[in-house]
């Protein structure tokens, strides 16, 4: 049997690049098997067969890891098989979903799933690069309706020089770089569509000028996709879209002409929403008095959007006109609080107009790091920040619980904006949590979230190098009659201009450079133009949020907070870890249960030993510095006759540390009997007069028992 094996190939970046397309998995709308190095993924595309009864296009991608991919068998000891997918795999499916989304046709109704199924892994070749560029074939050679193809790149700056898809390997050693990133960028050939970024305050110029290299790398890999789609890609299905009439779009538009500016540009929030939703239910009862039903009423409700959508792109490009009366450039009002709460370790409030973050740090032991096991990915994480949205944050019911892919997004985000400024264990031996909780929301809580985070961390005694600042930007574009993009850049989106907006551009950094970025589009993407105008907007905004946050806390506590855990550093010999553990167990659980203390011991000889009240980690840390003490010959000991033997004393005078009192050593002149001198219970006072081999021996001449 012949699977009709079909290869395309080229190299790219000194690496064999190789696209199959063959009868695997024939089923699908179209497969597609992507090799990049030795690193392998099939991507298959398939379409509904009908219509589903909703109100958006139901588009799904989906990411699946498979552990074999990396030649590994993970999982609890009792569960071997992979299951819900990791953090970093659902990462990896957003960004694909963020890249090709933006060019289906919305009005679709059909559902489309994208399956990326990791077959093998080299651990040096990116497998967003491959799945990317796999995925967006398969859509391309599909009979589904889609204006692609797209394709992306990694990017690596050390600070010095830019490098395109570069190995694993040799970006370790270089990473984190001062003025350095790395980051993944999508897009179509000459617009720029998904932005994935993380900075260690890198120059705005550098970034934009890393992205337009990035832009001819995508070009050339879209224009290689075009040929392949040119030799096998299949007729596009032709799915016909119900238009409403034109007697209804004038019905619609007539009845909101001179009332929907009303309703749209008020001040807060819950004045808008309120004002549209009544203004809607007005529309849908005029409409009903004048015998309008059926799907014809479900019509109108996207006419109403759509009225919404032109009026906001109107009066911002045409007269620079906001919802809420803002300047384009212009940050909404600030408010920034910091030691909410006296037991938590820190705490910080920022609010921005109507969106606020409540962000909560809280420091633990090293002991507490999160293990981490993924096809890519084997460790600890010792720095941590969760992002949680309830449905209240927006004035709604809805499920609450595990987080979903949006709150594990944004929460990954925040975390790449801050984590760089996290400083190493050896300075700060915490494991760090910052969980951001959302009270309200109305527009870019993720940048909020970085906000409040930095706060959070100096109120905490995190000592991080420097506060670091998030915002949103926005763009509203349309087309002149020559063809042209005409827009606008907007500082700060929120409500109808995130909604109805053509871009989010979010921006963290400090007052010194970038941190992260993310990007979304509802258009094509953007140009360079474009990207430099939101960048250096944007860092405008920063530096004014920057300023506002100094107001409230310039720099990290001095001190932790008294209700966290001191924790306290000992090096010993890697060698002499055992005699700290005992046999099994028994003498470092001992002194756990002796102090209350907790003990964490690294393999590289750091003992980690924390305590709550500080007390109890230094009484530890005392008992662990005498069973580690290097003793001198003339050193001064005192400590507990335990044992007499025929010939001397043994005298304990530290945990597991002890010494002999020869029988000649014990006085001056002639001793018969040892008990004559001292006996079990005795605490007497001496001096070393041997050290050899770990043992010591000890003298009573001079001293009195």
């Amino acid at each position: 049997m012949d699977l009709k094996r079909k290869q395309f190939k080229t190299e790219y970046q000194g690496r064999p690049l190789v696209l199959e397309v063959s009868d695997l998995a024939k089923q699908a709308n179209a497969a597609v098997l992507g090799r990049y190095g030795d690193t392998a993924v099939l991507v298959t595309a398939v379409m509904g067969k009908k219509d589903r009864d909703t109100d958006f296009f139901p588009l799904v991608v989906d990411y699946e890891e498979r552990f074999y991919a990396a030649g590994k068998i993970l999982g609890s000891r009792f569960v071997r098989r992979e299951g819900r997918p990791s953090e970093e795999a659902i990462l990896s499916g957003r960004m694909i979903d963020r890249t090709v989304r933006p060019l289906f046709d919305h009005r679709m109704r059909r559902e489309v799933q994208v399956a990326v199924t990791i077959l093998e892994m080299d651990e040096e070749n990116d497998p967003d690069f491959i799945t990317m560029l796999t995925a967006s074939t398969a859509l391309a050679i599909s009979n589904i309706p889609w204006n692609g193809p797209v394709a992306g790149a990694r990017l690596f700056h050390d600070g010095k020089k830019l490098t395109i898809n570069p190995l694993a390997s040799a970006t370790k050693a270089s990473w984190p770089a001062n003025k350095g990133f790395t980051g993944f960028v999508a897009g179509t050939s000459g617009r720029i569509n998904m932005i994935e970024l993380e900075g260690v305050d890198a120059d705005e110029k550098e970034i934009a000028e890393s992205f337009a290299v990035a832009q001819k790398e995508i070009t050339h890999l879209v224009d290689w996709q075009n040929k392949i789609v040119k030799e096998i890609g299949r007729q596009k299905s032709e799915i016909t879209f119900t238009e409403p009439d034109r007697e209804l779009i004038n019905m619609v538009k007539t009845f909101l002409k001179g009332r929907l500016e009303k309703s749209v540009y008020v001040g807060s929030k819950s004045e808008r929403m309120s004002g549209i939703g009544e203004l809607k239910n007005e529309l849908m009862a005029h409409l009903a008095e004048k015998g309008v039903e059926g799907k014809k009423l479900s019509a109108a409700d996207n006419l109403f959007e759509n009225e919404i959508n032109e009026l906001v792109h109107e009066k911002i490009i045409s007269e620079e006109k906001r919802p809420d009366n803002r300047k384009l450039d212009e940050v909404r009002d600030l408010l920034c609080e910091t030691g909410l709460f006296k037991r938590t370790h820190g705490s910080a409030l920022f609010v921005r107009g109507d969106t606020q973050a409540l962000v909560v740090t809280t420091i633990a032991p090293p002991g507490s790091e999160q293990l981490i096991e993924t096809m890519e990915f084997s460790g600890k994480r010792r720095f941590m920040l969760h992002y949680n949205f309830p449905p209240f944050s927006t004035g709604e019911t809805g499920r609450m619980g595990a987080p979903g892919r949006r709150e594990i997004g944004h929460g990954a985000l925040a975390e790449k904006a801050v984590r760089n400024l996290i400083p190493p264990q050896e300075e700060f031996p915490y494991t760090i949590r910052v969980v951001s909780e959302i009270m309200s929301s109305n527009g870019s809580s993720s940048m909020a979230s970085v906000c409040g985070a930095s706060m959070s961390l100096m109120d905490a005694g995190v000592p991080i190098k420097k506060p670091v600042a998030g915002i949103a930007m926005g763009l509203m574009t349309r087309s002149t009659s020559s063809g042209q993009a005409e827009y606008k850049v907007l500082t700060d989106i929120q409500g109808p201009e995130d909604h109805h907006g053509d871009a989010d551009f979010k921006i963290a950094g400090t007052e010194d450079g970038v941190r992260a970025i993310q990007m979304d589009v509802k258009i094509d993407g953007l140009t360079d133009e474009m990207i430099k105008d939101e960048l250096a907007q944007g860092r405008k905004a920063r530096l004014e949020i920057l300023k506002a946050m100094n107001k409230t806390i310039t720099h990290s506590r001095k001190e932790t907070s008294p209700y966290a855990p001191a924790v306290l550093v000992y090096k010993i010999d890697p060698s002499r870890i055992g005699e700290l553990i005992g046999p099994g167990g028994k003498t470092i659980n001992s002194l756990i249960a002796r102090t209350g203390a907790t003990i964490d011991v690294e393999q590289t000889g750091e003992v980690y030993v924390a305590g709550t009240p500080r007390e109890k980690a230094e009484t530890a840390l005392k008992e662990i510095e005498a069973m580690f003490k290097e003793y001198n010959i003339g050193d001064i000991v005192e400590g507990e006759v335990v044992k007499i033997l025929d010939f001397g004393a043994i005298v304990e005078f530290g945990p597991n540390r002890d010494g002999m009192i020869h029988v000649s050593e014990l006085k001056e002149g002639f001793v018969k009997k040892v008990e004559d001198v001292v006996k079990v219970g005795d605490f007497v006072r001496a001096k070393i007069i041997k050290v050899e081999n770990g043992k010591i021996g000890l003298t009573l001449k001079g001293f009195k028992g």
